[in-house]
């Protein structure tokens, strides 16, 4: 599986453990005790921080845009839709070490798997290759989306315009709360919910909270069809 995929995105790992661990979701680890590789979480981890700086460094030297909207950009192209995406595109599901009940998630639950398994596999790609290897991957495959997310202006805050609108038609201001925190401190988990009043409108899911903050306000957006 690792060399086909290897293939698939014309690389060639010295080390093909790593590669490999990538695609091992910690699921798989509990049906299957003695596996010679850990879950992927850590380089899900390296992975995340290796794609902000390429994406950040690319669109500094390429759109001449204020800090504000450059935010937005880097947002759009890891944001976990996009990057499932990403994740679709390579045929992931084909290579994802998943245990029997997780092999069969599909929707928001899929998704989330794929664009881990993207994060650990750029994060493999870094240690194994570096810094060079790991932007050309990016450059070939998720930096085209760019033209999408600019169409239709999907790099628009949520947040901000989640404001600018509960503003104009309740006169209040969106909080946002966080409702559970899980996970060790190398792979944590939020979900927070946006309140609007005293009433929460929508929750999300991040691993941080500003990604939280924006998935909720995303999915305020969505449930007030805007």
């Amino acid at each position: 599986m690792v060399r086909e995929l290897e293939k698939k995105l014309n690389l060639n790992f010295a080390d093909k453990n790593l590669l490999k661990q990538a695609l091992v979701h910690r699921s798989y680890l509990n049906e299957n005790e003695g596996f010679e590789l850990d879950h992927n979480e850590r380089l899900e981890f390296l992975g995340d921080a290796v794609m902000e700086i390429i994406v950040t460094d690319y669109l500094y030297r390429e759109f001449p845009g204020p800090e504000g909207e450059l935010t937005s950009l880097r947002a759009s192209l890891i944001k976990r839709e996009t990057l499932a995406e990403l994740g679709h595109d390579w045929k992931l599901d084909k290579y994802i070490y998943l245990s029997k009940g997780e092999a069969g998630s599909t929707g928001k639950a899929k998704d989330i798997i794929l664009s881990n398994a993207v994060e650990a596999i750029m994060g493999a790609i870094y240690l194994d290759a570096g810094l060079e290897k790991a932007t050309e991957v990016l450059e070939k495959y998720l930096f085209p989306k760019l033209k999408d997310i600019l169409s239709t202006n999907a790099h628009i805050d949520a947040k901000s315009h989640l404001q600018e609108l509960i503003q104009e038609r309740e006169n209040l201001t969106p909080a946002y709360k966080v409702l559970e925190e899980s996970g060790p401190d190398h792979d944590k988990k939020f979900v927070v919910g946006v309140e609007i009043g005293d009433k929460i409108l929508a929750k999300g899911e991040g691993t941080s909270k500003q990604k939280a903050e924006m998935a909720a306000a995303e999915a305020a957006l969505k449930k007030l069809d805007l």
